[in-house]
């Protein structure tokens, strides 16, 4: 054995610069410690519940992503005037300067085969697709004039929810636990659950804590099946097995934490521990049968199955229990119009009926359980869809291209207005002309909520003070749809 060797591959990289001078690289990574808010023998529970710097109106949020980007001129924004000229050639300075994904030459204006009427005290126009949406608008903020830089799905997918339209940034679920902690030190601060039959395009990276320590990243749940994959113990290791070896790794990880000061040895330790209490705490939090049967049909659900409406029910039993934050990510939305299944006049409505039921009995169940006042419900894609037909190769299906000028979201809970319809677009639908909203004015204005000043609330990284909001003031306070 090459005993140098040996010890040369032993050294880890923070302990090669500890040894590298008290003014040179040492001191150097001691202040990257020190910036992180790890310092040296620190083994606090970082998930530890914390009080917002300024008042908050959330404890929690539950975002739901339709994942692949709903079209707006279908479900909210009512365009009379696109209906009108149906079918005949988009006018040359909408197309001018612009970029698409898919669509070529000069396209076809498409106006919504949807029916629409005004509901709500305000008259909100909203399509035939959402009946069950129709009965809510009274208590949500329809947003009509989002944006976004970003027309492909991953790319605006990462930016909508990191900040950054590459991976390896923080998600808001990431950020909200960082500053928050968990008020369950049982069950994960931030949980994730998909529906769709596939994660959305975006991947996991949608969900990661990126540079932050990875004891914040959000877990994926499953509502079929083992809730958590991994987490119950293998075959022949009892509870008590299990606590005893827990115990022994601790206390290894402890003496590893106190000699280099890694603050990943404290998420391993947090994390190791957290499983643990999961193996309790999840299968009875998970287990929506244990909901009222009138609870069970007013979302939809099907205890045992795998589904958007299940994951609506799972998501307000973990706010209910004190998770931060709940993502539910529900996949094909991306109405093309290359085929049945994403045309407009048949794969759109298919998708609404599987969401809409779920997505207001949400909001009046959190509203009936006095939840909705403290709990933010976001719903919406990652970008619009354009108010002409694509027919890519000639497609005689009905579809809609990206589109990241315009789009459309609703949002309710507390902080926010009740039944209002904030911004607006031209007559085609395809710029914001009133009241623009960008995804880091939406950004801003969560972690606002939450009680955070989004221009403070930072995380030093590589020299950087990283914010979710992006390294400058652009992103707004949206004061228009707080209450």
């Amino acid at each position: 054995m090459n005993l140098r060797l040996e010890h040369a591959r032993a050294l880890t990289r923070r302990e090669f610069l500890t040894r590298s001078g008290k003014l040179g690289l040492g001191a150097m990574a001691l202040d990257g410690l020190l910036s992180n808010g790890f310092a040296a023998s620190q083994t606090v529970n970082p998930l530890a519940p914390k009080a917002p710097p300024l008042p908050a109106k959330i404890k929690s949020v539950i975002y739901l992503s339709m994942s692949g980007a709903p079209p707006q001129h279908d479900l909210f924004d009512w365009k009379p005037e696109l209906v009108k000229h149906h079918m005949q050639d988009c006018p040359a300075d909408f197309l001018k300067g612009q970029t698409f994904a898919f669509i070529k030459g000069t396209p076809k204006l498409l106006g919504t085969q949807a029916k629409f009427a005004q509901y709500g005290k305000n008259g909100a126009w909203v399509s035939e697709h959402l009946p069950h949406f129709q009965k809510i608008v009274d208590d949500v903020v329809i947003v009509r004039s989002m944006n976004t830089t970003q027309f492909n799905h991953a790319p605006a997918e990462l930016f909508l929810h990191t900040g950054n339209m590459f991976a390896g940034s923080a998600s808001i679920g990431a950020w909200a636990t960082y500053g928050l902690g968990s008020e369950n030190q049982d069950l994960p601060g931030f949980v994730v659950l998909l529906s769709g039959g596939t994660d959305p395009t975006g991947g996991k990276a949608t969900w990661g804590s990126g540079f932050l320590p990875s004891v914040y990243q959000g877990v994926q749940c499953r509502a079929a099946g083992e809730p958590i994959l991994y987490a119950n113990n293998p075959d022949g290791m009892s509870r008590e097995t299990r606590r005893q070896s827990l115990d022994a790794l601790k206390t290894l990880n402890e003496a590893e934490e106190k000699q280099f000061g890694d603050p990943e040895t404290v998420t391993r330790i947090a994390q190791y521990e957290l499983a643990y209490r999961m193996q309790m705490a999840v299968p009875g939090v998970m287990d929506i049968s244990k909901e009222t049967p009138e609870t069970i049909e007013m979302y939809g659900a099907k205890p045992g199955e795998a589904s958007f409406a299940n994951n609506c029910l799972l998501a307000r039993r973990l706010v209910e229990q004190g998770v931060r934050y709940v993502h539910l990510f529900d996949w094909g939305w991306d109405m093309h119009g290359t085929g049945k299944d994403n045309d407009l006049l048949g794969g759109l409505p298919r998708k609404c009926a599987n969401v809409d039921q779920a997505s207001a009995a949400l909001v009046q169940d959190l509203k009936q359980r006095g939840l909705l006042d403290s709990t933010l419900v976001v719903w919406g894609g990652e970008f619009g869809r354009t108010p002409m037909n694509e027919a890519r190769g000639g497609s005689t299906f009905l579809g809609r291209d990206h589109h990241p000028h315009a789009f459309t979201l609703w949002m309710a809970g507390g902080g926010l207005k009740k039944g209002e319809v904030f911004g607006e677009t031209d007559e085609l639908g395809y710029f914001v002309t009133q009241d623009k909203v960008t995804v880091r004015d939406l950004q801003a204005t969560i972690m606002h909520l939450f009680g955070f000043d989004p221009y403070k609330f930072s995380y030093r990284y590589q020299g950087l003070n990283n914010r979710l909001i992006g390294p400058t003031n652009e992103g707004q306070i949206v004061k228009g749809i707080l209450a």
